[in-house]
């Protein structure tokens, strides 16, 4: 087999190798180094946020959000289970539990059913949502804006203002997804609410290696984000910490790459949206196959594809995969639903029922910023044929 389509490999064709140089020239590779504030500051006018603050990954910016948001292991979140378990994690670092929500078609959290959840399940005792279940604080909801699509922003917000609930948003897989019509009009994903959090994974649309960024519109979480992802110095000259610390920070040769290919975002996301309209038109042609949309309401990076076979299809999800890698060609499932993962099996679970259709059905196919025209024609062939 000579011919082989990876699902996300990294695409480093513009001043990476420049900017890296410098910074092994000048001997700046650890966390210190004017790349990393340089990478900050960029992102967070990119994203039109007030700062950002950067981070080795989108899970370090996770904890630290939660951590920010005041929550403690006597309280819970509420997250999705359609997500991967990264997201989740966090929480139980903690020492608090999850709430499991199902997800609505966008793949992203059901507003509907999170607001029910709050309405019946739990009740409001002096400013705090209370689970009835539980009898516990249900202090953050934790929304995932999956594959480069939007949640439904406009509803989870009045949501929370109207349960008292602090809002992130896990924004790993969406930088430069943003909101073109209603209320946010012109917001980006992860600016939203009270904290953003951004991942930069090799698979990602940008990538550090690794690396993540956490964004606010609260200077004073911004400064605390930072405190906290330096080991807590409260004195740096005589390593005095006020309080327990994390070795977070982003280095300064990720920041270098970070600040490359934050240059060519807006051409990635351009290529994105071209390879997805090319799929998306031939692929409807094929009976039982359709790729998922994104909301009418964003421009979205298009960072993930996702394709949905139905019962029309004459391969189910897993025969997909199976026949794609003889193929050459590299695809996954959707993640497992994390309620059903083995450290979460017990915990609280609300009405999913959607998240398990779309675990059953739905391929993520190559999407690279330098997939060609013709390999992505050549994975639709694949598929038209298997027929």
């Amino acid at each position: 087999m000579s011919k082989f389509i990876p699902l996300s490999v990294p695409n480093l064709k513009g001043n990476e190798l420049k900017y890296v140089t410098k910074a092994v020239e000048t001997e700046w590779v650890s966390t210190g180094g004017p790349y990393v504030n340089d990478f900050e500051k960029n992102v967070a006018e990119y994203v039109k946020a007030k700062g950002a603050v950067s981070c080795q990954n989108g899970t370090s910016g996770l904890h630290i959000a939660l951590l920010l948001c005041g929550v403690t292991r006597d309280d819970e979140v509420i997250v999705p289970t359609l997500t991967f378990i990264a997201a989740v994690n966090p929480v139980r670092y903690i020492g608090a539990e999850p709430i499991f929500m199902d997800c609505d078609d966008s793949l992203t959290m059901d507003a509907d059913k999170l607001d029910e959840f709050c309405r019946e399940e739990c009740i409001l005792i002096d400013g705090k949502l209370i689970s009835h279940k539980t009898n516990k604080h249900i202090k953050v909801v934790l929304v995932v804006h999956v594959f480069g699509n939007m949640a439904d922003m406009e509803r989870i917000m009045q949501i929370a203002k109207q349960y008292n609930l602090i809002v992130v948003e896990d924004a790993t897989e969406a930088i430069g997804t943003y909101y073109t019509k209603g209320k946010y009009n012109g917001k980006f994903a992860g600016t939203i609410g009270t904290i953003g959090v951004f991942s930069f994974n090799g698979n990602k649309i940008i990538t550090t290696g690794g690396g993540g960024m956490i964004v606010s519109e609260d200077k004073e979480l911004l400064k605390k984000a930072k405190h906290l992802t330096t080991q807590a110095k409260s004195d740096e000259l005589y390593y005095t910490h006020d309080e327990i610390g994390y070795n977070y920070r982003m280095t300064n040769l990720q920041a270098a790459l970070g600040l490359a290919q934050l240059e060519q975002l807006e051409g990635f996301i351009k290529t994105k949206e071209e390879n997805y309209n090319l799929y998306r038109n031939k692929i409807q042609e094929i009976k039982g196959l359709t790729i998922l949309d994104f909301r009418a309401d964003i421009r979205s990076n298009h960072w993930f594809y996702a394709l949905h076979c139905d019962e029309n299809y004459p391969l189910s999800r897993d025969e997909i995969i199976r026949y794609l890698a003889l193929k050459g060609i590299q695809s996954r499932p959707i993640w497992g639903l994390i309620n059903d993962q083995e450290p979460y099996i017990g915990s609280q679970v609300y009405k999913i029922e959607k998240a398990k259709y779309f675990w059953e059905r739905v391929v993520n196919i190559p999407c690279s910023t330098n997939l060609t025209k013709k390999d992505a024609l050549y994975v639709i062939e694949c598929l038209k044929n298997a027929v």
